[in-house]
């Protein structure tokens, strides 16, 4: 081989190696950083992977809220009006979290599908609602919409 070739041939093999790392490098941080939003029905049904990071949302439920009173510790719980799941947060909440309003909490399901919360965010005004929890309140809706046309007879 031609040293001039053998010299183009090792600069394009370092530099697809170079790529190939950079490539996986960047995938890899992608993957630690995503978190999908499971609503509470798919958590519930197990749709939802455990001890990975990710988004749940719906209303919390009227009366769930539970405050430790030596900790910061918070349990309630939150739903799409058509399954519920219980969530744990320590720290402060914030200010706009009450019961019957939205939430989206960024966490982990322990082995006992507990929702481990690192982050809860609630909604900021009286109109707004986050997309995810709109969506998932709507599929629960229909859904239920369609279970009852089903087992009510028709006249």
């Amino acid at each position: 081989m031609h040293p001039k070739r053998k010299k183009r041939l090792t600069l394009i093999l370092f530099l697809m190696a170079g790529l190939s790392v950079a490539i996986g490098l960047t995938t890899y941080a992608l993957r630690q950083n995503i978190s999908l939003f499971y609503d509470p029905s798919q958590i519930a049904a197990g749709e939802a992977p455990g001890d990975v990071r990710i988004r749940a949302g719906g209303m919390v439920e009227e009366g769930s809220v539970k405050r430790d009173p030596e900790s910061l510790r918070v349990t309630f719980r939150v739903t799409d009006f058509e399954s519920s799941v219980t969530m744990e947060y320590t720290g402060i909440l914030p200010d706009l979290f009450a019961e019957g309003q939205g939430v989206v909490a960024t966490g982990r399901l322990n082995e006992n599908r507990l929702f481990v919360a690192d982050q809860v965010l609630a909604k900021h005004d009286e109109n707004y609602m986050p997309p995810e929890v709109m969506e998932s309140l709507e599929k629960a809706a229909a859904r239920a919409e369609k279970n009852t046309a089903q087992t009510l007879p028709e006249y």
